[in-house]
């Protein structure tokens, strides 16, 4: 200290400690120590800082002493200090000049021989350990602390006597609080500064220091004087006010929720009131009424619990929760029954209130507040967690042990141990047994027993939300119900025997809540480990069951290449051998004639290389028949689907796949049809160039069956690469890096929704696909009229060339070749036949009209699309813009979507 600064603060209190004990530098060495450690601690000592208050008892005290002019001087000079504003805490220079007032001469003074008291508050055998090295200890000992108890010497914080307040500690006898401190001189039976410091200072050596607060916490206020030497056995004295033991008894009755003599729960306030009428000064009036705050705190707590213990709806979750409770209420009952015990020694021994170790209101202000503190955190925690229960409950109980407070979220972490510890149980019968024994429905994965196996993977098994704790994420919670989902679903729809055990090997549970708040204290570690274990475990021998012993993925393959038309050889003969059936009307099919042409297209194709499970699902449907249906309207292929596999192939998805099915079979009946129409064009191109006044007619079919092959191959294009051969790959990619049965599910679902959407079969392109189908039927229609233009043409043609080879023949046998009356009649035929060509002609320009204004329609539509794939379908489709030409819409939408693109660019 010597090599210090000469104007350094510790050069400053060692001086005053040596002007007041009148000693040298190195006799003072155990008093500075002890000063640096109260000016260092971090309370403050409670004195009222009421400004006018102060000022009233300096005037009293001058009128006590018959100094009216000074007092009236006092009073002037106050109210000048008032309108100064250089002073900030006015008080304390007040209280400084009262305190300085006192005479010391005087036995009830509070200045007194310091040098003589201040010695004496230092223990014989106090450490010379420098200030620095010291650390404040704080007032409760948190959980890590418990097992420490009261045994063995005091600690040099002095807060050995809330020891009691542990969970593991021993409660000390009342043998243990019954030694005093040494008797004080008789020059130093006053109270002065030097004793009010010396009280805050711990005993280390002697078994009072039981009793004695702690360092940290220095008394609330300067003590009161104390004339009686003994304690009273009454409840008040000779004036009629109450004593302060009175209140000490009747504030330890309170703290258990017990009404006193003169503390008595007011039931309109909601709390502790000592009745007015009750002649009491302010200052303990005011200490009481703070510690009656714990018999408030007490009641809340304890009736809650009392609410709650019985209610078996309340759960394992909520039981655990309330006898977390009832531990802290039985510590607090611990440190009650010490002060009881305190109380009885010094009624029996007549210890005096002004004695160091004596039971006082302000010694239980300091020694309840950590109790307080902690009973104000279960107050809290029952309110939060009024109507609450399992895993919500846990949350509530997890957002508390969210502060900077230490002691505080040791608390909460201890109680949310307890609390957890029911959850994780049910989380690991869960994932690792498959079982769920959720009573009173306190855990998140819920059960539904009135859904069937066939439903199991979708509906009987879910999270509630609600109870999802707050320290358990929403991905934590998925794969928890994924695994125990798995494992039922492998016992119960995959009929798999093999043992829980074998298939995720089981790690040790939280068998006790310190293994549970293990745990928790690891949830991004030990407890995530746990569950990616489990979860990729068990989902990895389901996908393998389902792969090798109920192939999905070749049912999956299945779909493509039979549903989604992706086996063409198979599909194009299926189409050769059924057009005669088909083009029967609808009620005259029989669905056997069908199967058996089905079978006789799998054995011609490479269809018949299919596994033997494949094939025996496929089957045909013919859908609902409605008036004027031909085949070719209700015929479907069908795939049956069951066990485990259903989940994928769900009852709701296989309408869609029947739906595409149906579109995409129409859209290749169409190319199926020009392909037709192209063979007749070709093969009678040539037989009808003898008739030459049908060449118009010819050129016009030629123009609008090209139309209709480029628009139909672009479509082709667009649904068959574009579409289902793009979304085809992504799918499969998915299922080949699927980690559970749900991803699989969940992108064959994306897959099934998209393909719906890209072929115009949702809600939302209701308008694109009407416009289609009316172009099928144009199509249709086409192949009819022209059908009809060449069955007229080559009927004509026919009888051309019998006339010709009769008129041969006849001229060989050396007649004439024709008669006058034969000559006139083949030429009425011939002018009847031509005078159907206009006719023929104008249906074609009908046809090629309507044909033109749908597909405009259709590109209109098209363009003003929000899926750009069909944006740029319609470009292709009009690649030469021969319809943007005869439509300005087409010529607007065309701008508009231009523009889009190279704003987008």
């Amino acid at each position: 200290m010597a090599s210090l600064d000469q104007k350094s603060p510790n050069v400053l209190l060692q001086s005053l400690c040596c002007r007041i004990t009148g000693k040298s530098e190195a006799e003072v060495a155990h008093q500075f120590q002890y000063a640096v450690r109260v000016i260092g601690s971090n309370y403050a000592p409670t004195i009222e800082r009421d400004e006018f208050l102060v000022s009233e008892k300096i005037k009293k005290e001058l009128l006590r002493q018959r100094r009216e002019a000074d007092a009236a001087l006092f009073s002037e000079l106050h109210r000048k200090l008032q309108t100064q504003g250089v002073l900030k805490h006015r008080w304390s220079v007040l209280y400084l000049l009262l305190s300085l007032s006192e005479d010391p001469r005087k036995p009830s003074s509070r200045v007194g021989n310091y040098g003589a008291l201040f010695a004496q508050a230092l223990p014989r055998d106090a450490h010379s350990t420098p200030f620095y090295c010291t650390r404040p200890q704080s007032l409760a000992l948190g959980y890590g602390e418990r097992s420490a108890g009261l045994s063995g010497s005091v600690g040099t914080s002095g807060i050995s006597s809330l020891g009691v307040y542990t969970l593991n500690g021993p409660t000390p006898t009342a043998q243990s609080l019954q030694a005093g401190p040494p008797p004080l001189s008789a020059a130093a039976g006053t109270q002065s500064l030097g004793s009010r410091l010396a009280w805050a200072l711990p005993i280390s050596s002697s078994p009072s220091a039981i009793m004695a607060p702690p360092t940290s916490r220095p008394p609330l206020g300067p003590q009161v004087p104390n004339t009686r030497a003994v304690r009273p056995r009454r409840d008040g004295d000779a004036t009629g006010e109450v004593s302060e033991a009175a209140l000490v008894r009747d504030i330890l009755y309170v703290f258990q929720g017990i009404d006193g003599k003169f503390v008595k729960m007011n039931a309109q306030d909601n709390g502790y009131k000592i009745d007015n009428k009750v002649v009491l000064c302010k200052s303990l009036r005011d200490i009481s009424s703070r510690l009656a705050e714990l018999g408030w705190l007490h009641n809340k707590v304890r009736k809650y619990t009392d609410a709650r213990t019985l209610d078996r709806a309340f759960g394992l979750v909520g039981q655990s929760f309330c006898a977390s409770l009832h531990q802290e209420l039985k510590e607090y009952y611990r440190l009650l029954s010490v002060l009881h015990s305190q109380l009885q020694v010094e009624d029996e021994q007549g210890v005096s209130m002004c004695a160091e170790n004596s039971l006082t209101l302000r010694r239980l202000l300091v020694w309840m507040y950590d109790p307080k503190v902690r009973l104000k955190t279960l107050a809290a925690l029952v309110d939060f967690c009024q109507g609450r229960k399992g895993g919500d409950l846990a949350s509530a109980v997890h957002s508390y042990g969210k502060t900077g407070d230490p002691q505080m979220r040791a608390l909460v972490q201890h109680i949310l141990s307890l609390v957890s510890h029911p959850i994780l149980n049910f989380l690991y019968r869960w994932i690792y047994d498959g079982e769920l024994e959720d009573t009173y429905h306190e855990f998140f994965v819920a059960s539904d027993p009135n859904v069937k196996t066939d439903r199991l993977w979708h509906d009987k098994y879910s999270l509630r939300k609600s109870m999802i704790p707050s320290f358990i994420t929403m991905d934590q919670a998925r794969k928890v119900l994924l695994i125990g989902k798995s494992i039922n679903f492998l016992h119960q729809v995959c009929h798999d025997r093999t043992p829980p055990g074998k298939i995720t090997p089981a790690s040790k549970p939280a068998d006790t809540p310190k293994d549970a708040a293990e745990l928790l204290s690891d949830l991004e570690g030990a407890f995530q480990e746990k569950i990616d274990a489990a979860y990729f475990d068990t989902s990895k021998y389901l996908l393998d069951v389902l792969n090798r012993n109920y192939l999905l993925l070749e049912h999956l393959q299945a779909m493509r290449r039979y549903l989604l038309l992706g086996q063409g050889d198979f599909i194009r003969h299926l189409m050769d051998l059924l057009k005669p059936e088909l083009a029967r009307p609808a009620t005259t099919l029989y669905q056997h004639n069908l199967t058996g042409i089905l079978e006789t297209a799998v054995r011609a194709t490479n269809a018949q290389f299919d596994n033997a499970e494949i094939l025996k699902r496929l089957d045909v449907r013919l859908l609902e028949v409605s008036a004027g249906d031909t085949g070719w309207d209700v015929f479907s292929l069908d795939y049956h689907v069951d066990g485990p596999i259903a989940t994928v192939f769900t009852r709701e998805c296989m309408p869609h796949y029947l739906r595409v099915f149906n579109f995409l079979w129409r859209a290749k009946r169409m190319e199926y049809i020009l392909t037709d129409i192209w063979k007749g064009q070709m093969c009678n191109a040539k037989l009808l160039k003898t008739m030459p006044e049908l060449s118009g007619v010819l050129h016009q079919c030629h123009i609008l069956a090209s139309e209709m092959v480029h628009f139909i191959h672009q479509m082709q294009y667009y649904i068959t690469f574009e579409v289902l051969e793009c979304l085809w790959d992504e799918l499969w990619s998915k299922v080949q890096q699927a980690q559970d049965l749900d991803h699989i599910i969940a992108a064959h679902d994306v897959f099934l929704d998209t393909i719906i959407s890209r072929c115009l079969l949702d809600n939302n392109s209701r308008s694109l696909l009407i416009e289609l189908r009316a172009i099928f039927d144009q199509i249709i229609e086409f192949q009819n009229v022209q059908d009809s233009l060449y069955r007229s043409a080559l009927e004509e043609l026919t009888l051309r060339l019998q006339f010709e080879e009769k008129k041969q023949q006849r001229e060989e046998e050396g007649e004439w070749g024709v008669t006058p009356e034969q000559e006139s009649e083949e030429k009425r035929r011939i002018q009847e036949f031509q005078d159907t060509i206009p006719k023929m002609r104008s249906e074609l320009r009908i046809l090629t009209h309507f044909y033109q204004n749908i597909v405009q329609q259709f590109l209109v539509l098209l363009m003003t699309s929000p899926d750009e794939s069909l944006r740029f379908l319609s470009f292709r489709l009009d690649f030469n813009e021969h319809y943007k030409a005869r439509e300005p819409r087409l010529r607007a939408s065309l701008g508009t979507t231009r523009g889009r693109r190279l704003s987008n660019i």
